[in-house]
């Protein structure tokens, strides 16, 4: 496949590379590829090749240096690890820098462009390349006869859709899916917008990841969050990190655990991968260290799983305390427990029911490991236990998380400094968004207040998740799909069948900044709509504006663009929901005019309508704005009891079936998200290779497959349904017998689309059914 050097762009596809593996040492059963550490110089260099190749060696960096909070800076769309509490000026990150970068490219994508290339050959080019031609222009409207996307004015493209949604014979026809690339004030009128429509059909990218943690800390401690902050890990004795690459998906937490090291604290990996972030890191803010390439550790212990397996650990590390309280009563916390917590009765006679042989058979670790851990959390004052998607995208997620609570708990672990729950979550503005009322399950308590607020009477009955979302457009239940950010064909699982789904819709919309998957898998009618990006100045009739976003600890804090906007067409997110809802709503009494005028104004509305935003315009503008209030935090549980809520679920079988693996899908390092920015694995010993399955060594000899042979994979859906992957490359790695990984979003299609937790709703994404073949 090549692309026209002279469509107007002036890019190019990348020329096939050959894939580099290794070294992969033959009689190293514990083969793990990376040989330099977590960020440093590996970083630097990394950084440096990307900025030359993204022509921005000066904006790049100049960006980066503004990405802190006071006065108003600049918040990296990346990941949403909290800034640091004590003014450091480089607390950055490679992926940040890619990141930041890859929106501020010079590429441009404009009607040129369009005009010389077709939606059929579009969709025959690589993710990679379609997002590689840089940044959308102009409004874009597709046209059947022609098989190409034409230019149209904000006007009739903001009729276009008002249009659809006011001739929809009910407003559930319609969905709205949001990705965390949105500021809250932006999110704050979609949900508005859809709510006056009639619909609570917001879909966002929380139903995929972690939507799990939400509802298990909803109900043991009555708050959807974690409870701890950053000064918290800055002071706790033990850290466990569970389902988390944080090298690559949170990186900045590096800093943490290297500071955590030094002080003595002690830092449990719990992961089926041990990756570099679980090793040592060089920080690449510590000048002394990178000059002198002085390495600091980031574990005292690694655990590997099996895949599924970490509820069994937590179970079995809260067996170990509870039986050591027998001799030492300084095990348990007997006053926190009793004071605060219910349900403590059943869950002790649980773990001491279930006997340790199963423990060690569903954690895929020994007694001794179990015990290591164990020692390491009673012998800490204070712990936090920290997760990410490694947890969620199970079909036992939610119990996992209570068994993170119910650990916890057993010490009282909460409500004090450097204890307490801690996902790592919202990257980019996820959380924020579900903060702003992106959610399709809304409580009454959150509905009465927006109702009293913005003068509307909202839907009560519940919406549709993704995955409902898809299901509805594919039985046509669904007709207008928007998108607001994201790439929703690439994120979501079982991609033929998202794919079939969206382009059974009668309209499709995509508010985006560049090109990608979901503009070439599209409805009938398509738009794609150009927004500015977050490093862009947004000037509006009040001047230029701010937004405002909240990290993974509920810190929200404003952020300004710096740059001018790529292109003059170009309208705000905020400005381009208003466009839409003003055309929909031809009657409506909100000010969508005047609320875009000065942002100020939204906020204004959103300290009405959202608990824990009053006197919003002032608090979001102090140095590091403002933390959402966190009644858990102080020990009030808003749960029906009034008390944290111990959980006794039943233990889950996660042991493979003879002849097959759990596949459990991730990110490369060089990714964020659904975005590539190389088909680089470094971390993992990977070059020029994304269609790969790593698996331990004893079951490739088992199954006849050599290393770096090609297989054939196969995933078995609940219904009996089977999905194929061929000719993927098989790579020995260090990972249980039984397990097996390797990169969304290519695996997606062996998510089966109906393979979804009862207990979240999340797509099973890390825990899929197969087997693998020597490739026929």
């Amino acid at each position: 496949m090549s692309i026209d050097k002279d469509a107007g762009t002036g890019n190019e596809a990348r020329e096939p590379l050959e894939p580099r593996v290794g070294p992969v040492p033959e009689g190293d059963p514990e083969f793990r590829p990376y040989h330099h550490p977590a960020a440093g110089w590996g970083a630097a260099k990394s950084v440096t090749r990307f900025l030359v190749e993204e022509r921005a060696l000066v904006d790049g960096p100049r960006a980066i240096m503004r990405m802190n909070h006071e006065n108003g800076g600049f918040d990296c769309p990346g990941c949403a690890w909290p800034d640091d509490t004590k003014g450091l000026h480089l607390d950055i990150c490679e992926n940040g820098i890619k990141h930041v970068t890859w929106e501020m490219t010079p590429k441009r994508v404009g009607r040129e462009f369009f005009a010389a290339h077709s939606v059929t050959e579009l969709y025959g080019w690589s993710d990679y390349d379609l997002e590689n031609q840089g940044r959308l222009t102009e409004p874009m409207v597709y046209d059947a006869d022609s098989d190409h996307y034409v230019p149209i004015s904000w006007k009739d493209a903001f009729e276009l859709v008002g249009a659809a949604l006011r001739g929809l014979d009910s407003p559930h026809r319609a969905a709205y899916y949001t990705s965390g690339r949105l500021g809250n004030e932006a999110t704050f009128l979609y949900q508005l917008m859809a709510r006056e429509l009639g619909t609570n059909n917001l879909p966002d990218c929380s139903n995929m990841c972690h939507e799990a943690s939400g509802r298990a800390l909803q109900a043991a401690l009555g708050t959807g969050k974690g409870t701890v902050d950053l000064k918290d890990w800055e002071s706790a004795d033990a850290l466990f990190i569970l389902g988390v690459n944080a090298a690559s998906n949170a990186p900045r937490m590096l800093t943490a655990l290297a500071e955590a090291d030094r002080r003595g604290a002690q830092i449990v990996h719990v992961n089926p991968l041990v990756e570099a972030a679980a090793t040592r890191t060089i920080v690449p803010h510590d000048f002394t260290d990178m000059a002198l390439f002085k390495t600091t550790k980031t574990s005292t212990l690694n655990l590997q799983p099996r895949i599924g397996g970490d509820m069994a650990l937590l179970r079995g590390m809260a067996k170990a305390v509870l039986e050591q309280s027998a001799s030492d009563p300084k095990a348990l916390d007997r006053v926190f427990i009793d004071r605060h917590t219910s349900g403590f009765e059943e869950y002790r006679a649980l773990c001491e029911a279930t006997p340790w042989e199963e423990l060690e058979r569903q954690s895929g670790l020994s007694r001794d490991d179990i015990l290591k851990a164990a020692r390491v959390y009673t012998e800490a004052d204070r712990s936090i236990v920290s997760w990410c998607l490694g947890l969620t995208q199970h079909e036992h997620g939610v119990d996992t998380v209570r068994e993170i609570v119910n650990l916890l708990l057993l010490r009282g672990n909460l409500g004090r400094e450097g204890a307490g729950p801690s996902p790592v979550r919202g990257h980019s503005n996820v959380q924020g968004n579900r903060t702003c009322g992106i959610d399709h399950r809304p409580t009454d308590a959150f509905l009465d207040r927006l109702a009293e607020a913005c003068g509307i009477e909202p839907p009560r009955e519940h919406g549709l998740d993704t995955v409902r979302t898809i299901q509805a457009m594919r039985d046509g239940e669904v007709k207008v799909f928007v998108g607001m950010g994201g790439n929703f064909a690439l994120a979501a699982p079982d991609t033929p069948a998202t794919y079939a789904a969206l382009r059974s819709c009668d309209l499709t919309v995509q508010v985006s900044t560049k090109l990608n998957r979901s503009h070439v898998v599209h409805g009938r009618a398509a738009l794609i709509l150009p927004c500015l990006g977050r490093t862009e100045k947004d000037h509006q009739r009040g001047g230029v504006q701010s937004t405002s976003v909240e990290d993974s600890m509920s810190m929200v804090h404003m952020s300004v663009g710096m740059k001018r906007p790529a292109s003059p067409h170009l309208l705000s997110e905020p400005a381009i929901v208003a466009g839409m809802a003003r055309a929909a709503l031809p009657d409506s009494e909100t000010p969508w005019d005047w609320y875009i005028e000065d942002y100020d104004r939204i906020r204004d509305t959103m300290a009405e309508a959202l608990d824990g935003f009053e006197d919003f315009n002032r608090r979001v503008r102090l140095p590091l704005g403002f933390r959402i209030k966190q009644p858990a935090r102080e020990l009030i549980f808003l749960t029906p009891s009034g008390r944290a809520e111990f959980s006794s679920a039943a233990l889950p079988d996660v042991v493979p079936e003879p002849g097959t693996l759990a596949l459990g899908t991730m990110r490369s390092h060089d990714q964020w998200n659904t975005t590539i920015y190389s088909d680089n694995d470094r971390y993992r010993g990977i070059k020029n290779l994304r269609t790969l399955i790593f698996m331990n060594r004893a079951d490739m000899r088992e199954r006849g497959i050599a290393d770096m042979g090609h297989v054939d994979i196969t995933s078995t859906a609940r219904d009996g349904s089977r999905r194929f992957l061929n000719g993927y490359t098989a790579i020995p790695y260090d990972i249980p017998r039984g397990c097996a990984a390797g990169y969304m979003p290519e695996m997606n299609v062996l998510c089966a689309l109906g393979d979804y937790s009862t207990q979240s709703d999340q797509p099973i994404m890390k825990h899929v059914k197969v087997t693998v073949v020597p490739a026929a």
